[in-house]
């Protein structure tokens, strides 16, 4: 089959989001075609260039999300007002207008209703309303003027000078003003609304892209969102064009991310721009056929925010056992008495209670050393780096190094790539207890490795931890220094312990989150997809048959085929008992319901 894979500051680029799981999916799934459809962040990004695509990514189409040339449409009288309505009414959604209310923000609804699709609407019967009837809910309304600005632009070349215009700010502070509108969005002032308006620009920069025609997103049998957000909007608009089915995939729920994020906006700008994200994010959950999260944890994220838990599947991220498989399958560590901690250097990793915890545990067994093996992340990284530096030195000062210093100092800062660490399976490999002590975390990338290597681990109860680990190592409070301390003290005390947990551990790693099986798993939820989705095109090959995938599918028989009985064997000759899987090399006619 063809897939429209859809991304936003990722894949294919060299740095970005979501990067390696889609390049790993894409030389996973050989047997299929990728059209690759990339939004990029910055011009730093595009400037690093591609990583090396395999062959079966057809084609890459990108567009930039941080900058826009003004399109020069110029609208007309009559394109101005549909603006105005679809505009209108989408910001009296984000300021939280009744309905009844919203003819004085963008004029009657009905102007929109009458101008989208039925397939804007969806399937059910409460996303449909009649002529001139306001919608049923803040979500259809949504999607209308959604959709209305999607089928504006189509007609017109482009809204991006529009979108850009005083009218949409215009627009933007009449819905901030309407009665009716939330507290936060009446108390909005022209600054706050300039940043709206350039925010809300650029995420629906993908109405004005031509990517939705039959020979673009149209020519695929399904779409995949490696994010939610706006790389998720091309797919809703590709399913409102031509029928594509949508596939929306999280590993980290952005609507989250937008929260953690913008701490300091001011209050107005925080809550509009939540307020989109939450409905957009809404609309790509109704709209998709299969909503997966990369753990439990986003995944009820992802069902807080309107997802249906019957579209919902977890696709634990696939990670690459090899590097890992000769520290795991020797799991004997260099240093029995060693405390390892690896990671991105941060706040967030929360360095200041492990040291903490670290001092307690020195009282309780002298001879334990703690390495901290990572890379600051950015200028605060950097900063937080030195703070632990010299909280390290004040904790440990009869050890600390210097001119009248008595050893050395028990916890030392390092960085892999160096000639005594030269990858991170022998950083895992140089301690007998890997720690985790974030107070934030999503799905634990060094928490897998750990259990790749077959490390007993002591982490804090954050984001999927619990998932993670699963029973086979300890977890305690975050933020709890003791608690930290006794746990890594008990397995410090008992090497048989560790090890049966290294081992669980390991086995776990290897059952649940390998590349084999994140592979294993979209390629099943794709076929499910394209097995319901009804044939949208009339494609023939070259010799006048129906082509309904892009590469026709081969049968595969993993069986073994023997005779049943000597006498059947003798009737049916020596070739039938052949003890060999059977492939059949030829394409297979397609059946008569995928004509």
């Amino acid at each position: 089959m063809r897939i429209g894979l859809l991304t936003e500051g990722g894949y294919p680029y060299v740095s970005g989001d979501a990067r390696l799981w889609c390049d790993r999916l894409v030389h996973g799934l050989a047997q299929h075609e990728f059209d690759v459809y990339a939004l990029s962040r910055s011009r730093h990004q595009e400037d690093e260039g591609w990583i090396p695509l395999p062959r079966n990514v057809r084609r890459v189409r990108t567009a930039p999300l941080w900058m826009g040339e003004d399109d020069e449409v110029a609208l007309g009288r009559r394109a101005r007002r549909r603006f105005t309505e679809c505009f209108g009414e989408l910001a009296a959604v984000l300021c939280g207008v009744p309905g009844a209310s919203s003819g004085n923000v963008s004029g009657a609804v009905g102007g929109i209703s009458g101008d989208v699709s039925d397939a804007a609407r969806g399937d059910s019967a409460s996303a449909s309303s009649a002529p001139g009837e306001a919608p049923t809910s803040e979500a259809d309304r949504f999607a209308n003027a959604l959709y209305g600005l999607a089928e504006l632009a189509r007609e017109e070349g482009g809204l991006t000078g529009a979108l850009r215009s005083e009218a949409a700010v215009r627009t933007l502070e009449r819905a901030c003003r309407a009665p009716g509108a939330h507290r936060t969005a009446r108390e909005a002032r022209v600054p706050d609304l300039l940043t709206v308006a350039a925010h809300l620009e650029s995420a629906l920069r993908p109405l004005s892209l031509d990517w939705y025609e039959h020979d673009g997103l149209g020519a695929v049998d399904l779409c995949h969102a490696a994010s939610g957000g706006t790389a998720a909007l091309p797919g809703l608009l590709a399913r409102h064009f031509t029928g594509v089915p949508l596939m929306v995939t999280e590993y980290g729920v952005r609507l989250r991310t937008h929260y953690l994020n913008s701490p300091d906006a001011p209050p107005a700008v925080r809550s509009l721009l939540a307020a989109f994200q939450s409905r957009l994010a809404a609309e790509a959950y109704r709209r998709a056929e299969v909503v997966t999260a990369g753990n439990t944890h986003a995944r009820r994220w992802q069902e807080r925010c309107g997802a249906e838990r019957e579209k919902l599947r977890t696709v634990y991220p696939g990670m690459n056992a090899r590097p890992f498989a000769e520290v795991g399958e020797s799991p004997d560590c260099a240093d029995p008495d060693t405390l390892v901690w690896v990671g991105r250097v941060e706040p967030a990793k929360d360095l200041v209670s492990l040291l903490h915890a670290f001092a307690e545990v020195r009282k309780q067994s002298p001879g334990t050393r703690l390495r901290i093996v990572g890379t600051p992340v950015g200028p605060e990284g950097a900063a937080y780096l030195g703070h632990c530096r010299t909280l390290a030195a004040q904790l440990f000062p009869d050890e600390a190094e210097g001119p009248h210093a008595v050893g050395d100092n028990p916890v030392s800062f390092e960085e892999t790539g160096g000639p005594e660490l030269p990858a991170a399976a022998d950083a895992y490999a140089s301690g007998a207890v890997t720690v985790l002590s974030s107070v934030v975390e999503g799905f634990p990338v060094g928490l897998v490795e750990a259990m790749l290597c077959g490390r007993a681990t002591v982490s804090t109860d954050v984001g999927a931890v619990v998932e993670v680990i699963g029973g086979t190592g300890l977890v305690v409070p975050p933020r709890n220094p003791q608690a930290l301390a006794e746990a890594c003290v008990a397995l410090l005390r008992d090497p048989e312990r560790r090890a049966r947990l290294g081992a669980a551990a390991r086995a776990r790693a290897l059952e649940l989150f390998t590349v084999e099986q994140n592979i294993e798993a979209f390629h099943s939820i794709y076929l499910e997809i394209v097995s319901r989705a009804p044939v949208r095109r009339d494609l023939l090959d070259g010799t006048g048959e129906p082509l309904p995938f892009a590469v026709p599918a081969e049968a595969h028989v993993p069986v073994r085929w023997t005779a049943a009985s000597p006498s059947l064997a003798a009737r049916s000759g020596p070739g039938w008992a052949a003890s060999r899987p059977v492939r059949a090399t030829t394409p297979l006619p397609a059946p008569e319901g995928a004509r």
